[in-house]
């Protein structure tokens, strides 16, 4: 088993190794012109063309006309061209105290959507103008064109920036004037979640410092898998869904460990006690096989001597990421008040 030091190891490793190879399910029929193809996320071909079928829209960084919440673009890595999207409530400027700070993560299975999409710049407008929070929106880099572990290289790099502005520092004057970084949270769905999760383990592993306090985190139907079946996972009306996420995984990361690589099955992290906040709230949906992860990864928590408190909410009769899906859903105007209150220590 991997120690503290060992594990932060695999993290260094992370961010000076990018890995290039193809997976070992890649069909062996070499006239098929299809390299690997998981409908509805991505098609990739041999001769190196890419089809992705969902999350591609774009909105521009606007002042939202519903809520009036600003947004604005930056790019926190020269060298890589990474980007993210800020957020800022209204009322800013006349708060009297400075705003709780939400790094969001994405989901879209490591292969789609982006911080620009219609969908996630809908939810933090109005999960910014909800909380009262100051968020950035994480852009990372996604597979196959750069295969993991390169979001988790991108994720870290924007916490980094972000909390680079502590005390008045750094170039942004949002983050500069008005986030509170003793009051920061980490949150994300499904793909987007797992990296939450394994940013909030680094931040454990690598104390920021005084002053800077990451005080919870929130993952929607968080993106975990691993090589036993667990829950109903194998039962046969979830076999497509448990297979797609699957495969997933192991074409994103070619170079991974398998179904129970750390990064992707918390209950195999040696470190998992080192979370660094003391509070997480899981949502899962009913409907969505990922859900017995969800609630694994609570249970995983509480085993491993972990000081903080975990909270499991299960919505009934709801798919995968329902809030995002449909925001107007009375189960997902319902979260949204919930998430608020949690970034509010309420």
């Amino acid at each position: 088993m991997l120690s503290s030091n060992g594990y932060l190891l695999i993290f260094l490793a992370i961010e000076i190794f990018s890995v290039y190879s193809v997976s070992a399910e890649t069909p062996t029929n070499s006239t098929d012109p299809i390299l690997y193809d998981i409908y509805p996320f991505i098609r990739v071909y041999r001769d190196g063309r890419i089809e992705r079928f969902i999350g591609q829209g774009f909105l521009p960084a606007s002042i939202d006309p519903a809520t009036g919440v600003h947004s604005k673009d930056v790019k926190f890595s020269k060298t890589s061209n990474i980007s993210a999207r800020l957020y800022l409530p209204k009322n800013a400027a006349a708060s009297r105290r400075k705003l709780p700070l939400l790094i969001y993560f994405h989901g879209g299975g490591f292969f789609t959507e982006s911080a620009f999409s219609p969908t996630y710049h809908h939810h933090l407008n109005s999960l910014v103008a909800k909380s009262g929070a100051i968020a950035v929106s994480v852009n990372y880099r996604l597979a196959p064109e750069h295969p993991l572990p390169t979001a988790y290289q991108d994720s870290w790099l924007a916490l980094q920036w972000t909390l680079s502005h502590f005390k008045g520092n750094g170039r942004d004057p949002w983050l500069k004037n008005y986030a509170d970084f003793g009051n920061f949270y980490l949150g994300g769905d499904s793909a987007g979640a797992n990296l939450a999760h394994n940013m909030a383990i680094r931040v454990g592993l690598q104390n920021p410092g005084p002053g800077i306090v990451l005080q919870g985190m929130f993952l929607n139907c968080p993106f975990f898998l691993g090589k036993k079946a667990i829950g109903n996972e194998s039962a046969a009306a979830n076999a497509y869904s448990e297979t797609l996420n699957q495969r997933l995984w192991l074409y994103a990361y070619p170079n991974s460990s398998g179904l129970d690589d750390p990064l992707v099955n918390p209950g195999t992290c040696p470190v998992l006690k080192t979370v660094g906040c003391k509070r997480i709230l899981v949502y899962v949906a009913g409907n969505d096989v990922l859900k017995y992860r969800g609630w694994y990864y609570k249970e995983s928590l509480e085993k491993s001597g972990w000081k903080g408190q975990v909270k499991a909410v299960e919505v009934a009769g709801e798919n995968h990421v329902f809030n995002l899906v449909n925001s107007t859903r009375k189960t997902s105007i319902l979260m949204l008040k919930v998430l608020a209150s949690f970034l509010n220590h309420l």
